[in-house]
């Protein structure tokens, strides 16, 4: 089984959404549509979900086109970023609600609940008011109940971003190994590099409404298709490949590429130095320019710096 978007464009007015995308998912593969805000992204989701019309093009599955087939019988599952839950019922009745929906017996109902909740690591809330739980818990019940009528494809729209950073990274490496582990079929919409490439085989990039970008997270993330792209991936700064002995044209460099290290082959002076999360970041002149580095240093110091590659980006 497998998604194939032909061609799909998504206008309001004059104004194109979405413009001529092409797309295909596989069964049990998980694609992120990663993009700013404003790209199309959900749109295009929504699309496919049903909810909204395209101006041409067609969404297929399996090769049947599904003009015309309403949402509630694509047989997809949606997770939203606020998670949409029920908020009179149980953990257990907003699990439920699809099997319900669905004619599902009682026996064979609660224990597909008990297995998701198990799934989703919430064993033992079955009772719990939805209310009572953290917004971290609440978006592990909105994924159980989408998966609870076992979906042929599921749809997550920024199912991560209303929580804290923290919670996000560990929600993300959670959500990864349940889709996994579900065998699940799976588009997600998401702004955030790190999340995209957290869960997905593979990422399409939008920009403008266009996908610009297809393939394998490691791909994409260290040969972005232009500039725009790179900028978008993290890159601050754009050198030719010389600069950091690659035999290419252009390289981007995002805050990583260049550490302190008294064996480097480059040589500045700190100008500014800036506590992160997780290191040091600084800005070093080296021949009268300027590139952001991390290093234990201090402003003034003159220091020598190492190139490392997992920070450097190919340009197309």
């Amino acid at each position: 089984m497998a998604l194939e978007l032909d061609s799909i464009t998504v206008r309001y007015g004059q104004t194109a959404a979405v413009s001529d995308v092409s797309l295909s998912v596989a069964d049990g593969e998980v694609v992120a549509l990663l993009g700013p805000s404003g790209c199309g992204k959900s749109t295009l989701l929504r699309t496919i979900a049903g909810l909204e019309k395209p101006s041409s093009g067609s969404v297929r599955w399996d090769a049947t086109d599904l003009a015309g087939v309403p949402v509630h019988r694509r047989g997809f599952g949606l997770v939203f970023q606020d998670g949409q839950l029920f908020p009179h019922r149980s953990v257990a009745g907003n699990v439920a609600f699809g099997l319900r929906m669905h004619g599902v017996d009682r026996e064979d109902r609660e224990k597909r609940v008990l297995s998701l909740l198990e799934l989703v690591g919430l064993e033992g809330y079955a009772d719990r008011r939805v209310t009572q739980l953290s917004g971290g818990e609440q978006q592990r019940v909105a994924l159980a109940r989408a998966l609870a009528p076992s979906p042929r494809l599921l749809l997550l729209d920024e199912p991560l971003s209303a929580l804290d950073r923290a919670l996000r990274e560990q929600l993300a490496v959670d959500l990864a190994r349940l889709l996994r582990e579900a065998a699940t079929t799976a588009l997600v919409v998401t702004h955030d590099h790190d999340e995209a490439f957290t869960l997905a085989d593979r990422v399409a990039i939008m920009s403008r409404g266009r996908i610009v970008q297809v393939g394998p997270p490691a791909e994409v993330w260290s040969s972005p298709v232009d500039v725009e792209t790179a900028k978008f991936l993290g890159c601050n700064k754009f050198v030719p490949g010389s600069f950091v002995g690659l035999d290419v044209a252009r390289v981007g460099l995002r805050a990583t590429a260049l550490r302190v290290d008294d064996s480097g082959p480059l040589e500045g002076t700190v100008l500014e130095r800036v506590h992160r999360r997780d290191h040091v970041r600084l800005l070093v002149e080296i021949d009268g320019d300027e590139y952001e580095a991390v290093g234990p240093v201090s402003v003034g110091d003159r220091v020598r710096l190492q190139i490392d590659l997992d920070g450097v980006a190919r340009i197309g």
